[in-house]
C-alpha cells in the first residue's frame, strides 16, 4: 500500500507558538474534539492542517529529547482535542532499552480504558518502529499521525494492514531534525534502530 503523503511545507509554527503547558488552545479549529461516531465504530480522523498543534508539540518533546543528550524523537497521545500523553526518546537519559517516544507518551498518559486508547490519535515525529508499532495495536489506536518516514520507514503496513488510520505529513521540520541527528550520531541512531 502506498504511503498517504499529506506534503506540508514547514508553516513556521514555532514551540513558543504553544500555549502555557504545551497544549495547544482548546478553543482553537484544530484542537476541536473529533467526536465518538456510532457506539463500536472507529471515531474520526482528525484534521492535520499546515502548523498542526499536536505535531508542534511532538516537536517540542524531540527538541526536548535532543538537548538532554537523546534521539530527537517525540511524541504526544490525543483525545478529544486534549493532549492525555506526552513523551520524547530517553533511551540514553534512563539507559532504557525501551522507551522511545511512542512508549513514553504511553506511559506518560498513565492507566486508561480500552476506549480512551480507542478513541485516541497518536502523533509522532517519526514512523513507528515495530516496537512501538506493537503497542499501538495493543492498545487498539485507530488514528496515527506520523511527522516523516524519509529517514526511517517503520510498520506502517502492518498498521494499515490491522485497520490503522496512518498519514504522513512528510514535515520538513522533522526530516531536517531527524537528517541532521542522523549524519551528527550515527552510531548513536544505528543502536536506537537496532542496527
Amino acid at each position: 500500500m502506498a504511503t498517504t503523503d499529506v506534503g506540508l511545507s514547514d508553516s513556521g509554527t514555532s514551540d513558543t507558538d504553544l500555549p502555557s503547558g504545551g497544549s495547544p488552545d482548546p478553543a482553537s479549529p484544530e484542537s476541536a474534539p473529533t467526536g465518538a461516531g456510532p457506539s463500536g465504530a472507529r471515531p474520526p480522523a482528525p484534521p492535520t492542517p499546515a502548523g498542526d498543534p499536536f505535531l508542534d508539540a511532538a516537536l517540542v518533546e524531540a527538541r526536548l529529547g535532543l538537548a538532554e543528550g537523546g534521539i530527537p524523537i517525540g511524541s504526544v497521545l490525543v483525545r478529544d482535542g486534549e493532549i492525555i500523553g506526552r513523551g520524547h526518546n530517553r533511551r540514553v537519559q534512563r539507559g532504557s532499552v525501551v522507551l522511545h517516544a511512542e512508549m513514553d507518551a504511553l506511559e506518560n498518559a498513565g492507566r486508561r480504558t480500552g476506549a480512551v486508547y480507542r478513541a485516541s490519535t497518536l502523533y509522532t515525529t517519526l514512523s513507528p518502529c515495530a516496537m512501538c508499532s506493537g503497542a499501538l495495536l495493543l492498545y487498539g489506536i485507530p488514528h496515527i499521525v506520523v511527522g516523516e518516514n524519509r529517514t526511517f520507514n517503520g510498520e506502517e503496513e502492518l498498521l494499515r494492514a490491522r485497520g490503522v488510520d496512518v498519514r504522513v505529513l512528510q514535515d520538513p521540520r522533522c526530516i531536517e531534525l531527524m537528517r541532521e541527528f542522523i549524519t551528527a550520531r550515527p552510531e548513536l541512531w544505528n543502536e536506537d534502530i537496532g542496527t
